[in-house]
């Protein structure tokens, strides 16, 4: 295990698997990836772990499963991994909900100017109650527009739905909702499209070079000057150098971002948007969640022990 999983996790692993714990939620640097390729079967990984061709292809290599603790996978070379024989499996349901929680935070407080509000109070410049002060945007009867249309995207879309918003999605093929029935979404043509409609547009696609700076300086610039762009997906969808200049310029209202393209360093340049909120990449952070992943990667490891195909085999 390259990182602390919650405690539940971690006991289990520890008495019915033998596993070897990590010490702290450092992670591994490369010299460690590199000697735990060569001295054990499974790793179960995080998203911070990078197996490019190179470490995967190690002469020494005994690690035949990686089981990664997260949906993403784009920090694997799953080509390589096929290619070599090493399985590698995912987590994609047990962070749903929580992620579209997570969602839903940043679009009300970029709407409602909750962090800017905050730091206000905090630092004792608050004057007192106005009529004109903090006046942010209500959600109700206003256009979410969702980059995808996974289950992150219909569980975000259902909640914003049950706060009166309209909601509208792209992607590369029409999807059927989870939920049929519940959540009304209109599909459109083209990207370009959904962002110049929407005043709110939040992204749930994958990462990887077929999603590289999807958002860039041309759909940023067809955004309404009010409009909020969510990102709980990956941070290199953005281009971040567009996105701090559309904030400067006032092209978009607000960025509310749990991802960033280089993390955990943050361009310096975004921090300057007071309306924007930034988060520590938090879109699965409930124990709930934490949890239920930890045992989804489990039972990935317990199949594949037993000689059966893992349930979420992605390579």
């Amino acid at each position: 295990m390259t990182q602390r999983l919650p405690d539940a996790v971690e006991d289990y692993l520890r008495k019915q698997l033998g596993a070897r714990l990590s010490p702290d939620d450092s992670g591994l640097n490369r010299a460690e990836l590199e000697a735990a390729m060569c001295n054990h079967d499974i790793i179960l990984a995080t998203i911070t772990d990078r197996f490019d061709a190179e470490l995967l292809a190690m002469a020494e290599r005994t690690v035949k499963l990686i089981a990664n603790f997260g949906t993403g996978v784009d920090h694997i070379d799953l080509a390589a991994a096929q290619a070599l024989g090493i399985m590698v499996t995912n987590t994609p349901d047990a962070l749903t909900e929580a992620t579209a929680e997570l969602a839903l935070l940043l679009m009300l407080t970029a709407a409602r100017r909750g962090g800017e509000g905050e730091r206000e109070l905090r630092s004792g410049q608050w004057a007192g109650w106005r009529p004109t002060h903090m006046m942010g945007m209500g959600l109700a009867g206003r256009t979410l527009g969702l980059v995808g249309f996974g289950r992150i995207a219909q569980c975000f879309g259902l909640k914003a739905q049950a706060l009166g918003m309209n909601v509208r999605y792209y992607s590369r093929r029409p999807f059927v909702a989870d939920n049929p029935g519940r959540l009304v979404a209109e599909r459109v043509d083209t990207l370009a499209e959904l962002a110049a409609s929407s005043d709110v547009l939040s992204l749930h696609v994958p990462g990887g070079q077929a999603t590289h700076h999807l958002i860039d300086a041309n759909i940023l610039s067809v955004m309404k000057p009010h409009s909020i762009l969510v990102n709980t997906a990956r941070g290199p969808v953005v281009d971040e150098a567009a996105l701090a200049h559309a904030l400067e310029e006032g092209v978009i209202g607000a960025a509310a971002l749990d991802v960033y393209e280089r993390e955990p360093t943050v361009n310096p340049r975004l921090l300057r948007s007071e309306r924007s909120v930034f988060l520590p990449h938090m879109g699965s952070a409930t124990i709930e969640a934490r949890t239920a992943m930890g045992f989804q990667a489990t039972r990935n490891i317990e199949a594949f022990l037993r000689g059966e195909a893992p349930p979420n085999r992605v390579a």
